[in-house]
This record gives structure tokens, C-alpha cells and sequence, in this order.
């Protein structure tokens, strides 16, 4: 199909109406018709319009919060503000009382504002149901100043005798002790039910359970114990370092705060709007521009977000219209958005929460962390590429041409938004704690905003800014402390060992020889991650599968950043998995699409990155794909798995790039070929190599048998 001459770029003029979700089926041109020229409205505008904030906030891993006005706004952003310099000041100043006496001091600013900034959503009789945009009940108030009597009273010494003495009384606990531990375990499930929903606080309620009538189980069984009473329940969460104030509260109070204040100031500074729009402008000129440009913005826009729904919803409002005018159906341009805003919590040089926990558990810096992230990044986002240019071939995707600056024109005068992402990677490079890096880099962020007088950080502008950090966090901090009770059941009953030798003995009973179990362990593995992160946050799946399902896979021998790696990639895949894939279902919200068929096309773009988490944890060269070893061994293992990934591109999507569709008995050759190549070892990698070739020559043959070609097939 010939390409129509493109415009030549206009200024896009801001003010324009921004490019609000669609909820209506997509309208396609007729066919063999030129795309007519679109104006790509003001990005900024739409970016930060409510329609499109809202939307971002239901499908994210928490609940949207309220919209408050008045004097209750101004109180919370000014708590949340003095809570953000608190943070600040602890990285450059810490607290000589040590790291638990400052998480106390954190959960006692933060847990409060859930009960302000998050509505209880329980309606009760007579009275209306909640509305986000009303403000907090009396209720709401109560709970806020309970839940800061309880992180504060541990620090009072008035009431507890002071910090020292209440460690003091570890293992016995007076009773006033035991009843603020109490009202803090209470408040600390209403407020995870709050921000994410029932099921975790479920989940936490069974691991209590468990450790009070564990002990009633027949001391026969393997998951039996002696049992814990009550107030060493208590104990083990209120005053001790495994559980409230454990690794994943700490890791939320000392990193994850400062990334997301981070991406709360470059968003302010006007990065977001311009990573979109230069992806929009980077490729518009070509067929498959429209599918390049969504999974650009993904990529970028990934680095102020950390949620793969809400990336979603934001690149969706912008790059959705050019996908319709390009002839993509609403539910295959869903599964592209959806795909693209998932990788972006698995893209350097920001990860998801996750990964702070990792360098945390792991006990190596966070710079090594995005070391092993960057070669399956670049086969995820080899994989969507590729599915976009069979795509746009395979249904006669058209060229859209579309009024914007040129991509040289904005890194001329924007390029300067990459400046404080490329300062945390030479920070860390030079052996600078990351939490350090990213306050460098925040104070870089605000400095540069003066360079656009749209967006400067003025300080009533920057006190907004770091109080959307925290505000961005507090659903974070309520999963964090909720993990803290299942890692400190598992630690106090022995439970993990226990489920991971489990898993261990079905795998041998199944196979026989190391290997063997070691890959159906891998695939239980990730069976179980995946149904883990249908029902419960990313960070919250990581932080369950660490300690229960990843000790079987350190049980046979897979190396501590393998593990670790193999079961991030399968937290944050639950956002792209049927049947709950928030993002998928975001997804579909924005473009009208059917939410199931989304699904599944979000699964087709994303397959690749199911299948290269067990290739480094099931062969040794897959060790290669994290970058251990020499130069040869990185090369190899990349060189393979991205032969690998065109071939699972050419099984899922039926067509080969440059020589035309694949039949039945090519696409068959080809997934062969994938997980051959998958495997990773010389002699499969060879098969693959000889499998897929085969595939090749079956599409060239029907390709020269079949006139005309489908790639004029209309939309």
C-alpha cells in the first residue's frame, strides 16, 4: 500500500481539546484510503485532565482515592509535604535511634492519611454510598487518630515508658502494649482493604490463623507447629523487626518513597507530556508508526509511573485516536497499550517497588538489580515490536500523518527532561547509595522545570509536587505493612520451608533428574505466581512468593538473583494475565474494546516474557540473560532468545517480516523453534535455529504460491 506524503510538521499549539478516553467502537476509514491528517492534541492537557487521572486511578493496583477540597486539602498536602521532607532528611540526617525508631516516625505521618485520602466505600443504612469526592466522616477521623496513637506510642514516654524500655519488654508485653499492637493490626488491614480491596487483608487473615491453630493440627502433618498465643502474635508484629516495621516497610520508607516523589516532581516539571509526544513525532511517518508510538510512550512514560494500569490509561489518551485513524480494532490496540504499560514496571532505570526489595533482600545495590533487568527488557519490548510490525502488515494498518514538531525540534528544546534519569545511572555507577541518586536527581528535576515557564516548580508548585509523592505511596505502605504479617508468620512458624518442600517432592515425584525438576518446579512456580497475582498487588505477590515459592527454587540449587528475577517478572505479569489483567481491563476502558479479547491480545504481545524468566532459571547459559559471565556468554544467550522471540512473534501472530504469512505447519515449527531456542543449550539452540529456518522456507513457498498478498488486506 503506498504511503501518503507527510505533512509538514506544525507547531502543536497547547490549549487544544485534549484526547479524552473513548468509550465508543473504533471508526475506520474506508479501505484503500489515504488517512487524512490528524492534529495531535495538547499532550499536556491531556495527560492532566480528570477524566483521564480518574480513569488511571480505578485500574491501578490500589482504589482511587478522594478529591479533597477546602481545608482538608490543604491539611493533608501540607502533612504529606513536612512527611516528604522527613524522608529528605533521614537520607542525609539519620535518626540516631536507629531504622525502626524511623519507620515508627514514618507509619505514624503516613497511616493516618489513608483514613483522610481513601473513603472506606462501606455504605450504611440511610446514609449515601461513598462518593470519592466527599470528604472524610467522623468515622474517618477517629480512625486517623487512633492509627497515630498506635505507630506513636512505642515513641512516648509518657506512655510507654519510652522507645528503649518498649523494646525491653520484647516476648512481655504489658497489656496496654498488647491492645495498641491490637488497634494497629486492625487498622493496618482496613487500611490495605481501603486502598486495594478484600483480598489481601483475607490472605493476612489466614496466616493469623495459621499461626494461632497451627498448633492444633496433628503434629503429623508437615505443616503442623507448637502454635502461637496471642500476644506473641502481637509481639512479633508490634515489636520486633519481621513484621509491621520489617524488610518491605522499610525498603517502602527508605526507597520506594523517594522514586515516587521523583516521579511526581519530573511529572510536574512536564517530562510525562514530553515523552509522549516525542514518540508520537519519533515515528510518524510510517505504516506501523501508530503501534510504535504507544510502545514508545509506554517505555518512557514507565519512568514517572510506577503502576502498568495507570501507564496504560496515559498513553492510551494520547495514542488511542491515532491508533483507530490507523485501522487497529479497538481490542488489538487495547492489548498494545496494555502490554506497552506493563513494561513499563519492568524497564530501568525506574522498576516497580518490587525491585527495591530485591537489592534490599539480596543484600547488593540497586544498580545491580537494573543490570539483570536490561536484556529481558530488551526481549519484552523486542517481542511487542515485532508483534506491532506483523500487525500492522498482517491487517493493513495505514499510515496516519499527523501535525507535530519535528523529534529533533523537541530534544532541542525538551531534551533536557532525560538529564536527571541519566543522573541516577551515573550516580549509581559511581557507587552512590540510590538513595541518594534519586534526590540528586529530584533537585536536578526542579531545577530544570524553570527552563519551560509552563512548568515551573514554583514552591507552591513544588509542595504539591512532593506531596503527590507521598500521596502516590500511601497505598504502597498499607501492602507493605500488611506483607509484613505474612513474613512474620512464615518466619515464626517455619512455614516457608515447609510449602517449598512441598513443591520440591511433587516435582520428583513427576520427573527424575535434576534438570527435569528443577523445570517442572519452574513451571509450578509459575503457576502458582501467576494465580498469586490475580488476587493480590505486585508488591505484595513478590514479597509472598520470595518467601514461600522461591525457597524451592533455592532449594535445588537456582542462584538468589535468578530467583529473585524469575519471580518479579511473574508479580508483575499478573497485570497482563487473564482473567483479572488490570491493565488489560484499563485498557479496554479507554478504547471501548470488549475486556476478554483484550486480554488475550495483551497475552499474545507479551508471551515472550513468560517463557525468558525460565530460561534463566532452568538452563545454566540462561544466567547469561541476567549479564553474568563473560561477554560471550551474555552474547549467546541474548543472540538466542532473540531468535527465540521471532520465532514465538511468527507462531502467535502468522506472519513472518519481510517474506509474508505463516500457514499452520509454519507456525507450528516456529513455537517449536522457541523453545528450542528458549533452552538455551548449543545443541537445542541449533534445532531451533534449523526448525525455524524450516518455518522461513514454508512461508516463502506459500508467499510465492498466493496472489494477491494480504498485506493489502483492509483493516
Amino acid at each position: 500500500m503506498p504511503e501518503p506524503e507527510s505533512p509538514r510538521p506544525d507547531v502543536v499549539e497547547p490549549g487544544s481539546a485534549p484526547a479524552a478516553p473513548q468509550t465508543a467502537a473504533p471508526q475506520t476509514a474506508a479501505p484503500g484510503t489515504a488517512a487524512p491528517r490528524t492534529a495531535v492534541a495538547d499532550v499536556d492537557a491531556t495527560l492532566k485532565d480528570d477524566s483521564v487521572r480518574e480513569l488511571a486511578a480505578q485500574f491501578e493496583d490500589e482504589k482511587p482515592g478522594r478529591r479533597l477540597t477546602g481545608a482538608v486539602d490543604t491539611g493533608v498536602t501540607v502533612a504529606a509535604a513536612a512527611s516528604a521532607v522527613l524522608v529528605l532528611w533521614q537520607v542525609f540526617r539519620p535518626l540516631a535511634q536507629g531504622g525502626q525508631y524511623y519507620l515508627a516516625i514514618f507509619l505514624a505521618c503516613v497511616l493516618p492519611l489513608v483514613f483522610v485520602v481513601y473513603p472506606s466505600g462501606v455504605r450504611l443504612r440511610r446514609t449515601p454510598a461513598a462518593d470519592p469526592g466527599r470528604g472524610p466522616t467522623p468515622g474517618d477521623w477517629i480512625l486517623a487518630a487512633v492509627a497515630l496513637a498506635a505507630c506513636a506510642y512505642p515513641l512516648l514516654p509518657f506512655a510507654s515508658g519510652g522507645y528503649d524500655a518498649f523494646l525491653n519488654r520484647q516476648g512481655q508485653l504489658d497489656p496496654l502494649d498488647v491492645a495498641m499492637g491490637t488497634a494497629l493490626l486492625l487498622l493496618v488491614l482496613e487500611a490495605c482493604r481501603r486502598t486495594t480491596g478484600w483480598v489481601l487483608p483475607v490472605v493476612c487473615g489466614v496466616f493469623l490463623a495459621y499461626d494461632y491453630y497451627g498448633g492444633y493440627l496433628p503434629q503429623t502433618w508437615s505443616l503442623a507447629h507448637l502454635g502461637l498465643d496471642f500476644d506473641q502474635i502481637v509481639d512479633a508484629l508490634y515489636n520486633s523487626q519481621s513484621g509491621f516495621y520489617g524488610t518491605p516497610l522499610d525498603v517502602a520508607a527508605s526507597y520506594i518513597v523517594l522514586f515516587t516523589i521523583y516521579g511526581a516532581v519530573l511529572d510536574a516539571s512536564g517530562a510525562g507530556a514530553f515523552f509522549v509526544e516525542l514518540s508520537v513525532a519519533a515515528f510518524r511517518r510510517s505504516r506501523s508508526a501508530a503501534g510504535r508510538t504507544a510502545v514508545a510512550s509506554g517505555f518512557l512514560l514507565g519512568t514517572v509511573s510506577g503502576s502498568g494500569a495507570a501507564t496504560t490509561v496515559s498513553i492510551g489518551a494520547v495514542t488511542w485516536p491515532i491508533l483507530r485513524r490507523a485501522g487497529y480494532p479497538a481490542d488489538r490496540a487495547g492489548g498494545m497499550l496494555a502490554a506497552a504499560g506493563v513494561g513499563a514496571i519492568l524497564s530501568p532505570p525506574t522498576l516497580g517497588a518490587a525491585a527495591f526489595i530485591i537489592a534490599e533482600y539480596l543484600d547488593v545495590s540497586y544498580l545491580s538489580v537494573l543490570g539483570w533487568a536490561t536484556v529481558p527488557t530488551l526481549l519484552y519490548y523486542l517481542g511487542i515490536l515485532l508483534a506491532v510490525e506483523i500487525d500492522a502488515r498482517r491487517f493493513g494498518a495505514r499510515p496516519v500523518a499527523l501535525r507535530v514538531r519535528s523529534p529533533w525540534t523537541l530534544l532541542g528544546r525538551f531534551g533536557y527532561h532525560f538529564a536527571s534519569l541519566l543522573v541516577i545511572i551515573v550516580l549509581l555507577a559511581l557507587e552512590q547509595p540510590a538513595t541518594r541518586a534519586v534526590i540528586y536527581a529530584t533537585l536536578l528535576a526542579a531545577l530544570l522545570s524553570f527552563l519551560d515557564r509552563r512548568h515551573r516548580l514554583t514552591p507552591r508548585r513544588l509542595v504539591a509536587s512532593l506531596a503527590a509523592g507521598i500521596r502516590g505511596v500511601l497505598p504502597v505502605v498499607a501492602v507493605c505493612v500488611a506483607a509484613g504479617i505474612i513474613t512474620a508468620s512464615t518466619t515464626k512458624t517455619g512455614l516457608g520451608p515447609q510449602l517449598s518442600g512441598l513443591m520440591v517432592d511433587w516435582a520428583q515425584s513427576l520427573a527424575s533428574g535434576h534438570t527435569a525438576v528443577i523445570a517442572l518446579t519452574a513451571v509450578f512456580a509459575a503457576v502458582a505466581l501467576t494465580l498469586l497475582g490475580l488476587a493480590v498487588p505486585v508488591t505484595a505477590s513478590f514479597i509472598i512468593g520470595w518467601v514461600i515459592i522461591g525457597q524451592a527454587l533455592l532449594e535445588l540449587g537456582v542462584d538468589r538473583p535468578a530467583t529473585a528475577m524469575f519471580i518479579f517478572y511473574f508479580a508483575v505479569l499478573s497485570e497482563a494475565t487473564p482473567p483479572t489483567a488490570l491493565a488489560s481491563v484499563a485498557a479496554a476502558a479507554v478504547t471501548g474494546g470488549k475486556v476478554f479479547p483484550t486480554m488475550w491480545q495483551t497475552l499474545r504481545y507479551a508471551l515472550p516474557a513468560y517463557l525468558v524468566p525460565i530460561a534463566f532459571v532452568v538452563t545454566p547459559a540462561g544466567r547469561g540473560l541476567l549479564g553474568f559471565g563473560g561477554w560471550d556468554d551474555v552474547g549467546f544467550a541474548f543472540a538466542a532468545s532473540a531468535a527465540g522471540v521471532l520465532a514465538l512473534s511468527v507462531a502467535a501472530g502468522g506472519w513472518l517480516i519481510g517474506a509474508g504469512p505463516a500457514g499452520p505447519a509454519a507456525r507450528v515449527l516456529a513455537g517449536l523453534a522457541a523453545l528450542a531456542l528458549l533452552w538455551l543449550s548449543l545443541w537445542t539452540v541449533l534445532t531451533g535455529v534449523a526448525l525455524l529456518l524450516a518455518a522461513a522456507v514454508l512461508v516463502l513457498v506459500r508467499a510465492s504460491r498466493s496472489t494477491p498478498s494480504l498485506e493489502e488486506e483492509p483493516a
